[in-house]
């Protein structure tokens, strides 16, 4: 997506392949409180870049028993490499501000974050605070409440609601702004993309250890690529769907294992919508969770300060008080 600050929302997960719907031209619009209904107008673009990827990414499981187990092993570094820029970085650091990071650690998250490709870390972060701030109403980018599909990657196959565009204008983002870091990438986001999502991926095994540039390009670029979209895109949909609501049985998000497991600690989401500002996204630390690994081992080595966290009485208080009765210590 083009970089440009015009309040349209995306939020956790949109790919920056697909065109940018923020440019058209819309009209004010009604709190999005009100409900009103707006045709749904599929982005034929988008479509086709999502089936040609995916197409591509199944293509690419056929060639990895002829990938090197090196290349194989590069392919899972890319990908929690790429997946800490949008956990550690876009999500935890720069939307929730839940840990303060020094500047090499800024700058390590950034590049992270270019090589997974899911738009600048700008308009990443504006994106997904418009969802929290907004989640299941119309002003929600992937409102779960039309789906999993939708909620998954139909959301951004269509245009976006007019309530999105509106409620995203609205924010405050002096903090990110104000971020050398940030503000650097979003300049030189697309050359960053692809340097670092398909040029070092692909050309990198081909360099040092004489793989085809054919599995190098479809393996630890196409296919890693995809998993992350889909890891990312699993949050929004079946962390909104499946799973229990130990803390806040009011809302969509619930604690779902598999999702925790596959997007590298994100999968806690009943507790991470009820507090959004505890870096772990859990109250159980490091358990299944590799992102709060990697953030605590970061504050050991003198990168990463200020972790805030909810003082348990206060989260046994609220799961008694609002959970559905699930909540287990441990």
């Amino acid at each position: 997506m083009t970089a440009v600050d015009d309040g349209c929302a995306g939020t956790l997960g949109g790919s920056a392949l697909l065109e940018d719907e923020c440019h058209l031209k819309h009209t004010h619009t009604h709190s999005h409180t009100q409900h009103r209904e707006a045709p749904m107008v599929v982005v034929w673009r988008n479509v086709v870049l999502m089936s040609v990827l995916h197409t591509a990414a199944v293509y690419a499981l056929v060639l990895i028993p002829s990938a090197s187990t090196y290349t194989l092993l590069w392919t899972v570094v890319c990908f929690v490499f790429s997946a800490l820029g949008i956990t550690a970085g876009a999500h935890r650091l720069w939307s929730h501000r839940s840990y303060k990071a020094s500047l090499p650690l800024r700058i390590f998250l950034a590049v992270a974050n270019s090589m997974a490709f899911q738009n600048d870390i700008y308009e990443w972060s504006r994106d997904h605070r418009v969802h929290h701030k907004y989640s299941e109403t119309d002003a929600d980018p992937h409102n779960a409440s039309r789906g999993f599909f939708f909620a998954h990657i139909g959301w951004l196959l269509v245009r976006k609601h007019p309530d999105v565009i509106e409620n995203g204008q609205k924010l405050e983002l002096s903090d990110l702004k104000n971020d050398r870091v940030v503000m650097f990438q979003r300049r030189f986001y697309k050359t960053s993309v692809v340097v670092m999502c398909f040029l070092i991926p692909a050309m990198l095994p081909w360099f040092l250890w004489a793989e085809s540039l054919w599995v190098g390009f479809f393996v630890p670029v196409l296919l890693r690529y995809t998993l992350v979209l889909n890891a990312t895109w699993l949050v929004n949909s079946a962390a909104h769907m499946w799973g229990n609501r130990p803390y806040n049985m009011n809302i969509n998000p619930r604690e779902n294992r598999f999702v925790t497991f596959s997007a590298i600690g994100e999968g806690f989401h009943n507790y991470h919508h009820t507090f959004p500002y505890d870096y772990a996204t859990s109250e159980f630390g490091c358990k299944l969770n590799l992102t709060t690994c990697f953030i605590d081992l970061m504050c050991v080595l003198g990168l990463a300060k200020d972790r805030h966290r909810v003082p348990t009485d206060l989260v046994r208080a609220r799961a008694k008080r609002t959970g559905d009765g699930s909540h287990r210590t441990g």
